[in-house]
């Protein structure tokens, strides 16, 4: 891809835990030939690096702490590190965006576009628990707590100005990666141009 009318444009994928976040950015990923960033990773890399522990209730707590004392954007400011640090840059995919400071802080790096992912609670428990990632809830009470601390880091504020809506549930990986490729193609075509 070439052409594009701003340097840098950062597709931000947002979205409940369970919704299908990663899964959409490596659509995205793979069918435009994108980087992919997950501020979880970012998030996890600077636990790892403080030696806290990987569990659910350590990382929430930590990410929390994070935000308290560095502000509500601190997690996408350790990201546009990350990124300057490895030297990228045009268009990105950032998974796990969960703010509307982040979002703030990403427009001073390059055109932001919102992706939301959406799907039940429900179904979104039953992905977390068949996944087995060890932050990820075993029980519905812990599901829930953690739905609860998203929702007042401000994810709800993202997903409402999103820029598209995917619903992931209810259909195949073929109509979903159908879907995620048109609604992608239509909303880069207003800040990227071929040449």
């Amino acid at each position: 891809m070439r052409g594009s009318k701003h340097e840098n444009i950062l597709l931000c994928v947002t979205g409940m835990p369970g919704a299908g976040k990663s899964l959409v950015a490596r659509i995205i990923s793979k069918e435009f030939n994108l980087r992919i960033i997950s501020m979880g990773d970012v998030v996890r890399e600077e636990a790892k690096r403080r030696g806290i522990p990987q569990d659910m209730s350590s990382m929430m707590k930590f990410a929390e702490e994070l935000r308290i004392k560095y502000g509500d954007d601190i997690v996408a400011k350790l990201t546009l590190d990350y990124i300057r640090r490895k030297g990228y840059e045009g268009i990105l995919v950032i998974d796990g965006v969960r703010s509307l400071s982040e979002i703030k802080t990403f427009n001073n790096y390059g055109k932001v576009l919102i992706i939301a992912v959406h799907a039940s609670p429900k179904v979104r428990f039953k992905r977390l628990k068949s996944r087995g990632r060890r932050d990820d809830p075993k029980e519905w009470s812990e599901f829930t707590s953690r739905d609860m601390k998203e929702l007042r880091f401000g994810i709800g504020n993202v997903i409402a100005l999103a820029d598209v809506m995917i619903v992931n549930e209810g259909k195949d990986l073929d109509r979903l990666k159908d879907e995620v490729v048109s609604k992608i193609r239509e909303v880069l075509k207003d800040v990227y141009v071929k040449s």
